[in-house]
């Protein structure tokens, strides 16, 4: 039996944790962890919360108003929730300059996939090409993970695109809009296959019926503010059942500042600052980082500069660029949008590449219970007139988030800069030189595929989000073959120090287009696998 360090509480480092409790090791998890508020009024629907809850306004807005999207903002078209800010609310101690790239972090326990989508995407061999492991080392593990969380989708054109794993379970009920979508694509198949385009259903991390300790979809229409009955997986799920388990122990309250390693390249002990101003030092037998790319990509940079003073640069972070194209469906006109529905992506397509691995990813949203007034406020009417015209075509909008790959460049990088007892993180990022060309391409296909559908996308409305906007960051300390500093194994295991485990989003060589967090959480269970 080994003893496991781990810091952090989000996909990655919760699966990994699950994974090397399994096998019989005892595990201590070191996190932030703040807490989420309790969903209220937990049995009703959409309409009914509204009714029921003393004050909608405070909760749906903010009593501050944090969740508007005000008039002049730069085309969002979703708001946080309010009480989802908790999940985003920073550390004083993690210090970010950044250029190009505007970051998000979390220190709540779960992380940042407690504000996720459920987007359960695996990666096929095209996209591992430039990974030192394919898709048959990930494929048991996509399963496992698939089994712990469940997820549902269909084995349908977009098989070719997303591999058919193991524990795959029934899709959820479409909406009325998502249903006239798909069976406009059966329709007109060939022709939107000729365009490199194919439609299928979305793989969610939702379950469909009930199972274990979790029940299914009631479809209240509370997505986006949080699911109350837990049918949505989101990560802390994971951790209240680890919590259970007697030989694991979560320490909250500390945020881990560095390790110290021995002269052999061991770590030795990992230390940690409390809520409270004091400090604290375990000792490590294995530790594993688990706390997102950025987060751990301090800590490891704080740790070297530690002992020698500075410390380097760490090249080849990536993210995926988002567009977001809205959409109206003609069919659906002044039909009544119903809000007793799933609220986030039914659908999703995909749009092939040459070469294969930068296929573009699209996610389509049909119109229900999200916030209105981003959309509303666009319509180039005054607010009485916008608020008649959105009525008539509510439930014939729709949103394709269209998601672009990305590859390491040294340029793109994360560094360190110390000031006293403390560093402060600079990032630097820089598209690629063909991605305005890439996106270009992209948009008009899809337009002309949305059209084959019978819709449309209104000039003008498409919003290119800023880098770091999806939050799937990446590539900081890539798996490679070959031993050398700043890298890791196959299996991320750390190339500088023996004992180190670099368990989330830091060792992937490439970015694909999709959801990286179904990837995040079957690696590291297949890391703990392989090397504890």
């Amino acid at each position: 039996m080994s003893r496991v360090t781990v810091v952090g509480s989000g996909a990655s480092a919760l699966h990994f944790a699950q994974s090397a409790l399994e096998r019989g090791h005892e595990v201590t998890m070191l996190d932030v962890g703040r807490t989420k508020p309790e969903p209220v009024r937990p049995d009703d629907g959409f309409r009914e919360l509204k009714r029921g809850l003393d004050d909608p306004a405070a909760y749906f807005l903010g009593d501050d108003f944090s969740g508007m999207l005000w008039p002049g903002a730069p085309g969002e078209y979703y708001g946080f929730p309010p009480h989802k800010r908790v999940l985003f609310r920073g550390h004083e101690r993690f210090v970010v300059e950044a250029r190009g790239f505007e970051p998000l972090s979390s220190f709540a326990r779960g992380g940042l996939a407690e504000a996720w989508t459920g987007g359960a995407f695996p990666f096929n061999d095209q996209e591992l090409a430039d990974w030192p492991i394919g898709y048959r080392d990930l494929e048991p593990y996509y399963g496992r993970v698939a089994e712990r969380i469940g997820i549902g989708g269909a084995d349908d054109d977009l098989a070719r695109f997303l591999p058919v794993h193991a524990h795959l379970g029934a899709p959820l009920d479409l909406d009325e809009h998502s249903r006239r979508l798909l069976e406009g694509y059966a329709r007109k198949r060939a022709a939107i296959n000729g365009l490199g385009v194919w439609l299928g259903r979305s793989r969610t991390a939702t379950l469909a019926a009930d199972t274990g300790d979790r029940r299914g979809c009631t479809y209240l229409g509370r997505c986006l503010w949080g699911c109350p009955r837990d049918a949505l997986y989101t990560p802390v799920l994971t951790l209240h059942a680890l919590l259970r388990h007697e030989c694991f122990r979560y320490r909250s309250g500390v945020y881990v500042t560095h390790f110290e390693a021995d002269d052999g390249g061991r770590v030795r002990k990992v230390h940690c600052a409390t809520e409270a101003g004091g400090r604290e030092a375990h000792d490590v037998e294995w530790l594993a980082l688990g706390a997102g790319t950025l987060s751990t990509a301090r800590i490891f940079l704080e740790s070297l500069a530690r002992v020698a003073g500075e410390a380097p640069e760490l090249g080849g972070l990536m993210d995926n660029r988002q567009i977001l194209l809205p959409f109206v469906n003609l069919g659906m006109l002044a039909r009544p949008y119903d809000p007793a529905t799933y609220q986030y992506h039914n659908l999703a397509l995909g749009l092939e590449a040459q070469p294969a691995k930068e296929y573009v990813h699209g996610l389509i949203t049909t119109l229900k219970t999200a916030l209105i007034h981003p959309i509303a406020q666009s319509v180039p009417f005054d607010l009485k007139s916008s608020i008649q015209v959105f009525r008539n075509v509510h439930a014939a909008l729709g949103i394709l988030n269209v998601n672009l790959h990305d590859d390491r460049r040294g340029a793109n990088s994360v560094a360190l800069e110390r000031s006293g007892d403390a560093g402060r993180l600079v990032v630097h990022y820089a598209p690629s030189a063909d991605e305005p060309a890439r996106v270009a391409r992209a948009l008009k296909t899809l337009k002309r595929a949305l059209r084959k559908l019978g819709c449309i996308a209104p000039p003008g409305m498409q919003h290119t989000r800023p880098m770091g906007a999806s939050v799937h960051y990446a590539g900081t300390l890539p798996m490679s073959t070959e031993r050398r500093p700043l890298t890791a194994s196959p299996d991320c295991v750390s190339h500088d120090f023996d004992n180190l485990l670099l368990v989330d989003g830091s060792t992937f060589p490439f970015l694909p287009a999709k959801n990286l967090t179904f990837t995040l959480m079957a690696n590291a269970a297949r890391v703990a696998d392989r090397v504890l």
